[in-house]
């Protein structure tokens, strides 16, 4: 009929949505930071590439290994050779924090910590075992010395040798062409062309660059 006002369901229902209280408000804010904190580790890609990996002998299908975590989101370039899958951390930027370039070889049961990025150049070889950490903790009070958490990017150049069971610690780069010896503690900047061995490392050796 004319001069009727047509009626809809919102004006037909009243709104009697309870609106939570700022108490209500406060608890489910807390929630949703605890859920993206303790699922900011969870990677259904990462671990999907591990299971269909683990079928696969440890010795065996090295570039399969690096196209099946190529095609997963991570930066890895052509003829690298991943024997046996690494140990994969870090949070919500993970394929984003990793970069090795082409002709590398990664060896078994390496870490990489994604928590920051880590920049590895052409023709890298890391060796067994060793770990490549860009978080770690300040030292904190009497009570609780790993103190508040810490972050930095690892960049090691083109040519590097890094030895098995050596670590290299966050914020560190490791110049073009330099050797770092097994089970080395890489705790400061490794020049360019040179050697190091110890915990720390320290320059044992100045290397050609003929």
């Amino acid at each position: 009929m004319r001069g009727r006002k047509s009626s809809t369901m919102s004006d037909a229902l009243p709104d009697d949505t309870p609106k939570p209280t700022p108490v209500q408000r406060s608890l489910l804010g807390k929630f949703q930071s605890l859920l993206r904190e303790d699922t900011a580790g969870l990677h259904p890609r990462l671990y999907f590439a591990r299971m269909l990996l683990s079928l696969v002998p440890q010795t065996t299908a090295n570039r399969l290994r690096a196209k099946v975590l190529r095609f997963m989101g991570f930066g890895i370039g052509e003829r690298t050779l991943i024997r046996g899958t690494p140990r994969i951390n870090g949070s919500y930027s993970l394929t984003k924090n990793l970069s090795i370039g082409v002709d590398c070889l990664i060896d078994p049961d390496c870490t990489l910590d994604l928590i920051d990025r880590i920049t590895i150049g052409d023709r890298v070889t890391i060796g067994h075992q060793a770990m490549i950490l860009t978080s770690s903790h300040e030292i904190g009070h009497k009570e609780h010395r790993a103190g508040a958490p810490i972050q930095a990017p690892i960049t090691i150049k083109d040519g590097v040798w890094i030895g098995p069971r050596s670590i290299v610690l966050p914020g560190i780069t490791i110049g073009e062409g330099a050797v770092v010896a097994p089970g080395a503690l890489v705790n400061k900047d490794v020049p360019a062309h040179t050697r190091v061995a110890g915990t720390p490392a320290k320059v044992v050796e100045e290397l050609s660059t003929d």
